[in-house]
C-alpha cells in the first residue's frame, strides 16, 4: 500500500466518524515556545489550552513535521527521521479514552489488515482506565500490555504546556529485527519493536514551575507514524525504504554511485542525506530560510549535513537541488507549495550548497591541521577555540564539529565553546523575548476575545467610525478606566484603524469619549480576529462601556495607502523585468517610504533598476483602478493571484487587483486608482543576504522632495564650478582627470624626495653583527607606506642586511624592519622582530618574514624599539656561528 492510499484512506476513516480534515499547517508554527512544528497538535494548542473556542470538536490531519532532537540517531537507526508525516486525529472536549483506543485499533486491523497477534499496548504506570479498556473491551490478552514509566508514557510537547499519559501501539517486526539480548522486550532500544501509534490522554497544563493544572476539558491528541505504518505494509526493513523515501534515496545512490547495502558507513551518509533533503525541502518550502539564528540555523544545519555527507560518498559537485526536484514530485500532489515554491527552495538550497561549498574545503583543513597538532601534543580534546572559529568564521555548525570529533576518536571541549558563544546567545534571547508576549499577556487577549469577540474592521471603508470601548488594558492587566497621561490598550467593538499586519504599519489617530479623549499612538493585532489600540489618554478618562468616536489621521494614512499600493506595482515591475522569480519576500510600508524585500540571485545593473522604476510610474500614470474582493483561496489560486511566499490563508482571502495587471493576496489598505501615488522614486537598492534583495522607495510629496532635494545638489555643485547643469558631467570628467594627473606628480616627488634620503639625507646608526650591516634610525613625518619604501630604498642601495627605521608622529610611533635574503635564510624573522619591537612601543604589528610593519603609541621608547631590533640580530647571528 503507497503511502498516499495510506494518508488517504486514514483522513477518510475518521471523517466518517465525524472528524473535520484540517489541511497540515506550516512548519512555523503559531507558538513563540516553538521552533518548528514537531507534530499534530500543534495548530490545536490554543483549543487545548481553551484559549480559543474551536469550529468543531473533532478534528483528523496528516500534519508535515520536523524535529532534530534526535538528529545524531538519524541513518542509524531504522526508524529516526528529522521530517515525517504525523497522521493524527483530536477532540477537544468530546470523546475520550474508550472512542480513541477502540477506532485506533480498529484501523490498524480491519483498514489496514494488521495482524492483532502482533501487536502489544503500553499504558502509563497509574492509568488503571486505559488498561482495563484495552483488555476488557478491546480484548488485548495481558501478556500484551505493558506498563511503562513517566518516560516512556507520560507524554508533553515540551517543558511547559499541553500534557497527559498515554498508550502506545506497538508492533513486533520479529526476532530478526531484534538485538538478540535474552531481556529484549517492549521497550527495548532495538528495532523489533515498533512504535506505530501514540493515544494521548491531554487532561493536564504543565507551568513554568512543572506543576500541573486539570485543562478546561479532556481532550484526546494521537500521532501515527505515515512512514512507520508504510513500513510495515510494505514489508521493508527502515523508514527508509519506504516509496517516498526510496524514490529520494534511489537519487542519492545515482548521483553518488554508491549502492545502498554494501557498507554499513556509506548507509549511514546515504539515508542522512535522503532526511535532510526531505525536511529542508519542505522548510524552505514554507519560507524558513537560513540564517544563524533560531529555526534559520536548524535549516542551514541541515542543509550543511547533508553537504558534508554527499562529499563522504563522493559527490563534488552541487547536487542538492536535484535531490530537491525528487522531494517535490514524489510528495507534490499531496502538498501542492512545494510544486507552487520550487524554483524559490532550489534557488535558496542552491545557494546555501554553494556558500557552504566554498568553506567546506578551509574548514576541513582548519579541523584537520587541529587534530593533528592535538595528536602531537598528545591531548584528545578538541578545543572550544577551535569549535568557535569553526562555527563563527566558517560558517560549521556546532553539531558538525561534534561530528567530525567523534569520527576522529577525540571529545570535544562544549563548555569552552559555550563560552565563548555567551554573549551571542544572550543578544539572541534578549531579542526573542522582546518579540514574544508572556503568558499572562496572551491569557488578557484571550479573555478579550472570550467576552468581545472580534474587533470589526471598518478601515477599508471609512477612516472615522463610531463604537464602543469595550476593554482596556494596563500592563497586562484589564481595568475598568484610564486617566489623564496614562498609556493604555483600547480595545473597541468595531475601529476603522488597521492593526500593522502585513509589512503595513498601525494607523494613529485620536478616540473621543464624552468624558475624555485618547490619542491613538499605534495599532496591531496581538491575536488574530482582535485590533489593539496603543494609546494615551490626553484629556479626561476613558471608561470601559463607553461610546466612542473613532478617527484616523487621514493624511497619515493615504501616505501608507500610495505606498502599499506602490509595493504591488514594484512586485509587477520586478517581475517583468528579471523574471517569475522575483518573489516578495517581505516589506515594510510606512508613510514616509516603503521597504520592497524580494527575491533574486544578483545585485540590479542600473539599466535593469531604471526599467523597473520606469515601469512603475508608467503604471502610476495610466491612472488604472484598484479594486478589492473577498473570495476563496481556491478560486484567488486560479486567477493566478500572487501569495506572499511563506505566509499563511485560510479557505477564504482578500485579492487587491490595480486593473487586469496584478492581482495580489493583501489584507492591507490601497488607494483607490493607481494615478493617486502620484511618483515612485528608488531611493536604494542592495543585498540583504544569499539570494535576497532590498529595494527602498518614496512616493508622492515624498518623492517630489527627493527630487528636488537632488536637483539642488547638481545645481549647487554647477554654481561651484561655474558651468550649468548640461556641462556639469564634462567638468567633473576634466577635474578627476587633473586629480589624478596631480596624484601621479606628487608620487613622483615622493619617489623622489624617499631615494634622496636612502642616498644619504639620514643619519643611520650601523651595528655590525657577525660582520653584516644591521642600520636604523628615526624619521619623523613618514606613514606606512612611506616607511617601507625608505626601507626597500635604502636596503639596496647600502647592500646592508637589515634596515629598521622608527617615524614619531604625535603621540604614535610607526615602525618598518626590512631583512635581506641572507638574514631571511639564517633563521630572523621580520615580522617576529616588528612585533618585539612593538611590544615595547606598546602595539603590534605584522607582515611578510622580509618585510613587516607596526607601532605604538610609546613615542619616547622608538630609540629602544630600534636597539631591541639591532641586538635581536646580533643575538641570532652570534649564537648562529657560535
Amino acid at each position: 500500500m503507497k503511502s498516499a492510499e495510506i494518508r488517504t484512506r486514514f483522513l477518510e476513516y475518521f471523517r466518517e466518524r465525524g472528524h473535520r480534515v484540517v489541511k497540515s499547517s506550516s512548519l512555523i508554527p503559531d507558538d513563540p515556545t516553538l521552533l518548528l512544528t514537531n507534530a499534530g497538535m500543534v495548530q490545536f494548542k490554543p483549543y487545548f489550552l481553551g484559549l480559543v473556542k474551536p469550529e468543531f470538536t473533532r478534528a483528523t490531519t496528516c500534519q508535515k513535521c520536523v524535529r532534530t532532537t534526535d538528529i545524531e540517531k538519524v541513518g542509524r537507526t531504522a526508524r529516526h527521521l528529522t521530517f515525517f508525516e504525523m497522521l493524527g486525529n483530536f477532540s477537544f472536549g468530546d470523546y475520550y479514552k474508550k472512542e480513541a483506543i477502540l477506532w485506533a485499533w480498529e484501523f490498524l486491523t480491519v483498514e489496514m489488515g494488521l495482524d492483532p497477534n502482533r501487536m502489544y499496548c503500553s499504558v502509563f504506570r497509574e492509568d488503571e482506565e486505559a488498561y482495563l479498556i484495552w483488555r476488557d473491551v478491546v480484548g488485548v490478552p495481558e501478556d500484551r500490555l505493558v506498563r511503562l514509566g513517566e518516560e516512556d508514557n507520560f507524554w508533553d510537547m515540551g517543558t511547559t504546556g499541553p500534557c497527559g499519559p498515554c498508550s502506545e501501539i506497538i508492533y513486533d517486526l520479529g526476532q530478526e529485527f531484534g538485538c538478540g539480548k535474552p531481556e529484549c522486550r517492549v521497550g527495548c532500544d532495538c528495532d523489533r519493536y515498533l512504535e506505530l501509534w501514540n493515544l494521548v490522554f491531554m487532561q493536564f497544563d504543565r507551568d513554568e514551575k512543572g506543576e500541573l493544572h486539570p485543562l478546561p476539558a479532556k481532550n484526546i491528541d494521537t500521532g501515527l507514524g505515515l512512514e512507520r505504518l508504510a513500513s510495515v505494509l510494505q514489508g521493508v526493513a527502515t523508514n527508509f525504504e519506504t516509496d517516498n523515501l526510496a524514490a529520494v534515496l534511489e537519487a542519492v545512490c545515482r548521483l553518488s554511485g554508491v549502492r545502498y547495502g554494501e557498507d554499513e558507513e556509506s548507509d549511514v551518509s546515504l539515508k542522512i542525506v535522503a532526511d535532510h533533503s526531505r525536511a529542508f525541502t519542505f522548510m524552505v518550502g514554507d519560507g524558513i530560510l537560513p540564517s544563524n539564528e533560531d529555526r534559520g540555523y536548524i535549516l542551514r544545519r541541515l542543509i550543511r549535513r547533508a553537504v558534508r555527507h554527499g562529499r563522504l560518498l563522493g559527490i563534488d559537485r552541487l547536487f542538492l537541488p536535484e535531490l530537491v526536484d525528487v522531494v517535490v514530485e514524489t510528495m507534490g500532489e499531496a502538498y501542492p507549495e512545494l510544486q507552487q515554491n520550487r524554483a524559490f527552495i532550489n534557488s535558496i538550497v542552491r545557494s546555501e550548497e554553494e556558500r557552504f561549498t566554498q568553506t567546506l574545503r578551509s574548514g576541513l583543513t582548519y579541523f584537520r591541521q587541529a587534530v593533528e597538532k592535538l595528536r602531537v601534543e598528545g591531548g584528545r580534546t578538541i578545543p572550544g577555540e577551535v569549535a568557535f572559529h569553526l562555527h563563527d568564521t566558517l560558517g560549521f555548525p556546532l553539531e558538525l564539529t561534534r561530528e567530525l570529533a567523534r569520527e576522529e576518536g577525540f571529545a570535544l571541549d562544549e563548555e569552552g565553546f559555550e563560552a565563548l558563544m555567551e554573549e551571542q546567545r544572550e543578544r539572541a534571547r534578549a531579542a526573542r523575548l522582546e518579540e514574544g508576549y508572556s503568558a499572562p499577556i496572551q491569557e488578557i487577549y484571550a479573555e478579550v476575545l472570550e467576552n468581545f469577540g472580534e474587533s470589526e474592521f471598518t478601515g477599508y471603508e471609512t477612516v472615522s467610525d463610531h463604537g464602543r470601548l469595550v476593554a482596556l488594558v494596563r500592563e497586562g492587566r484589564a481595568v475598568a478606566q484610564a486617566s489623564e497621561g496614562e498609556e493604555v490598550e483600547l480595545f473597541l467593538d468595531r475601529t476603522p484603524f488597521y492593526g500593522e499586519m502585513g509589512g503595513q504599519v498601525g494607523d494613529t489617530g485620536f478616540v473621543r469619549s464624552p468624558s475624555g479623549e485618547a490619542r491613538v499612538l499605534d495599532a496591531y493585532r496581538p491575536a488574530k480576529g482582535l485590533i489593539s489600540h496603543r494609546a494615551r489618554v490626553e484629556r479626561g478618562k476613558l471608561v470601559v462601556g463607553d461610546a466612542v468616536d473613532a478617527e484616523v489621521d487621514q493624511e497619515r494614512r493615504r501616505a501608507v495607502q500610495r505606498n502599499h499600493t506602490a509595493t504591488h506595482l514594484l512586485h509587477y515591475a520586478l517581475r517583468q523585468v528579471l523574471g517569475e522569480h522575483a518573489k516578495q519576500a517581505g516589506s515594510l510600508v510606512e508613510p514616509q517610504r516603503l521597504r520592497f524585500d524580494f527575491t533574486h540571485y544578483a545585485p540590479l545593473t542600473r539599466e535593469e533598476l531604471h526599467r523597473v522604476e520606469e515601469l512603475a510610474n508608467r503604471l502610476i500614470i495610466e491612472d488604472y483602478p484598484v479594486r478589492a474582493y473577498v473570495t476563496t483561496y481556491e478560486y484567488a489560486v486560479s486567477i493566478n493571484a500572487v501569495a506572499l511566499f511563506g505566509e499563511k490563508y485560510g479557505d477564504y482571502v482578500r485579492v487587491v487587483e490595480v486593473d487586469e495587471i496584478s492581482r495580489e493576496l493583501c489584507g492591507g489598505t490601497h488607494v483607490a486608482r493607481t494615478g493617486e501615488i502620484g511618483l515612485l522614486a528608488v531611493v536604494s537598492e542592495g543585498s540583504i543576504g544569499a539570494n535576497m534583495r532590498r529595494i527602498e522607495a518614496v512616493t508622492g510629496t515624498e518623492a517630489y522632495r527627493y527630487f528636488r532635494r537632488r536637483m539642488e545638489m547638481l545645481e549647487d555643485m554647477a554654481n561651484a564650478l561655474r558651468v550649468d547643469l548640461d556641462g556639469l558631467p564634462q567638468r567633473v570628467e576634466r577635474l578627476r582627470q587633473r586629480v589624478r594627473e596631480l596624484e601621479v606628480e606628487l608620487r613622483r616627488k615622493e619617489r623622489e624626495g624617499m631615494a634622496a634620503l636612502a642616498d644619504g639625507g639620514i643619519s643611520w646608526q650601523e651595528d655590525r653583527p657577525a660582520g653584516m650591516s644591521v642600520l636604523y634610525a628615526e624619521v619623523p613625518g613618514l606613514d606606512a607606506q612611506a616607511l617601507r619604501e625608505l626601507a626597500e630604498r635604502t636596503l639596496a642601495r647600502r647592500k646592508a642586511a637589515a634596515i629598521a627605521v622608527a617615524s614619531p608622529e604625535g603621540e604614535k610611533v610607526g615602525l618598518v624592519v626590512a631583512l635581506s635574503p641572507q638574514l631571511v635564510d639564517a633563521g630572523l624573522s621580520a615580522v617576529e622582530l616588528v612585533r618585539k619591537a612593538a611590544a615595547v612601543l606598546g602595539g603590534g604589528g605584522g607582515g611578510r618574514p622580509d618585510m613587516a610593519v607596526g607601532g605604538g603609541s610609546g613615542r619616547e621608547k622608538a630609540g629602544e624599539a630600534l636597539r631591541l631590533v639591532s641586538a635581536e640580530i646580533r643575538r641570532t647571528l652570534e649564537g648562529a656561528h657560535a
